[in-house]
């Protein structure tokens, strides 16, 4: 199996103003572009040849094969969960509900997932997660780590690394976060449910 690039349904620039252009070249073109590099040439010969990331991720231990593929899986959702211009402000249906249900309203879910992601030390993902038993999760994943680790399958992710804001806002992480509001594709992110 050979891991690829994510088709990006946007133009590079279709982002501005919350994602410039020279930041999807970089974080998308350059280091996405990285870790599928890595990742190809890590995984031949070992047991994890043949696998799917989510599969790399949720089995594989510390150390370079596991970081790689915790990338291009962080970095496939990520990317793929943007559009430039939205039809909606806030998810419908299965999602929407279950977000009022375990959060109270999208105004306190998106409290407290901005509080997940801006306090998060370092370098990292903030996510929302659901179990098999259809509850969610905010949960805060340090460098590569994703939620399907812990058996959780991730919907929506917010990266906190420096490389994927700093460009655009320096380091205003908070003004970043908030910003990506904007951009969701909820439609997409309704799907992964």
């Amino acid at each position: 199996m050979t891991y690829e690039m994510p088709k990006l349904p946007y133009a590079n620039n279709a982002l501005e103003p919350v994602i410039s252009q020279q930041t999807i070249d970089f974080h998308y073109g350059k280091h996405l572009q990285t870790y599928v590099n890595n990742l190809n040439s890590l995984v031949p010969g070992t047991e994890y040849e043949g696998k799917t990331v989510e599969e790399i991720v949720a089995i594989a231990p510390d150390g370079a094969i596991f970081n790689n593929a915790g990338q291009v899986l962080n970095h496939n959702l990520y990317f793929l969960q943007f559009a430039p211009k939205p039809s909606k402000k806030e998810p419908a249906g299965k999602l929407g509900e279950a977000i009022k249900r375990d959060f109270g309203s999208f105004e306190n879910f998106k409290k407290e997932f901005n509080a997940a992601a801006v306090g998060l030390f370092g370098s990292g993902w903030a996510w929302l997660s659901v179990d098999k038993n259809g509850k969610l999760h905010i949960t805060k994943e340090g460098n590569g780590s994703n939620p399907v680790r812990a058996g959780l399958k991730p919907l929506l992710g917010f990266d906190v690394w420096e490389h994927s804001y700093y460009l655009d806002y320096q380091n205003r992480r908070a003004d970043h976060v908030n910003a990506l509001w904007n951009i969701i594709d909820w439609d997409v992110v309704e799907k992964r449910m």
